[in-house]
């Protein structure tokens, strides 16, 4: 089973990318934050600089790119070839409404032929290969009939789907029935992403669906950052994490000119990691009124010295799939 990072926006650059590798290996893939080629065919610099070769030695990547325009996509895929990217996603599946309102990401869903028409210009010419993130349509989960038809059409690398719709976002329960169909019905290798947050769900979807063989994590592998470690059997302890964190408050305040931009950032990753401790709700108010670098700095250490990892369930949500 490989095990792709997802893409989450304001969290998973390219600082956080290299410095989670190095701590936590298992990773097969990550994924950039969206991309937004535009008519000017230029990568703003910090864009550029999520992509940058130099960036990003030795790490799995593939760019995302969110466009609804063939030729922005074409001329971006061609410039991320050059710098010796041999694949690229298309966003089909962002659920922002700013990003929807504009008729990209989850947006391209609500009008199959006007999909079509942009797959058509992106498979006529894609100079690498190309996968798309995609959900399971806009309101009802049996939109995505007639958009895995359309899908079915061109040579698809992968499809990943997020087994809720646009309307959904990330709230409720995922809808299996619907992916247990598509993953059967799809001519393109199909990935599984949403709400996976233990190895225990890993296991239980491997189970569930002998065939599959990528699983995508996003929120789930921020909040926890062994989880993709341990699902393969390593082992990991407190001090790693600890050493992560103070790596990576290191490398924003070098990036950022200092603690003051930095410790936006931060809070941001300690929003998601703080649930996965026991306990770590009680902090979350703390954290949030946090202003000044060394009480971050004190309230964090509190959290990796004196909090316990939460207990995975006793049975993955993912065990009632049948």
């Amino acid at each position: 089973m490989e095990l792709y990072f997802a893409p989450l926006e304001g969290i998973t650059d390219y600082i956080y990318r290299r410095i989670h590798r190095r701590y936590f290996p298992g990773v097969d893939r990550y994924f950039t934050p969206f991309l937004s080629p535009t008519q000017n065919h230029i990568f703003p610099p910090r864009e550029l600089r999520q992509v940058a070769p130099e960036n990003n030695r030795d790490i799995p990547l593939v760019p995302q790119l969110l466009t609804k325009n063939a030729a922005d996509f074409l001329w971006a895929a061609n410039a991320l070839a050059d710098m010796g990217y041999g694949e690229v996603n298309l966003n089909a599946g962002c659920p922002s409404g700013t990003v929807t309102a504009k008729g990209k990401g989850a947006g391209l869903l609500a009008d199959p032929d006007a999909l079509r028409r942009l797959l058509d210009g992106i498979f006529a010419a894609a100079p690498v290969r190309v996968s798309v993130k995609t959900r399971l349509g806009v309101r009802d989960p049996e939109e995505f009939g007639a958009i895995l038809a359309v899908y079915n059409d061109y040579p698809i690398s992968r499809l990943i789907i997020h087994a809720r719709t646009k309307a959904e976002m990330y709230d409720g329960r995922v809808h299996p029935d619907s992916f247990a169909w598509a993953s059967a019905a799809s001519r393109a290798p199909v990935c599984y992403n949403g709400d996976v947050r233990t190895a225990a769900d890993i296991a239980a979807i491997e189970q569930r669906f002998p065939g599959l063989d990528t699983v995508m994590i996003g929120r789930g592998l921020t909040a926890d950052p062994a989880l993709a470690c341990r699902a393969r059997g390593g082992v990991t302890d407190r001090e790693t994490l600890r050493l992560f964190h103070q790596e990576l408050c290191a490398a924003y305040c070098e990036a950022f000119g200092g603690p003051g931009s930095a410790i936006h950032r931060m809070k941001a990753i300690w929003a998601l990691m703080l649930p996965s401790f026991q306990g770590g709700e009680a902090y979350a108010k703390a954290l949030g009124k946090t202003r000044k670098w060394p009480d971050f700095l004190a309230l964090t250490a509190r959290v990796l010295d004196e909090l316990p990892p939460l207990p995975p369930p006793a049975v993955s949500p993912f065990s009632e799939w049948h």
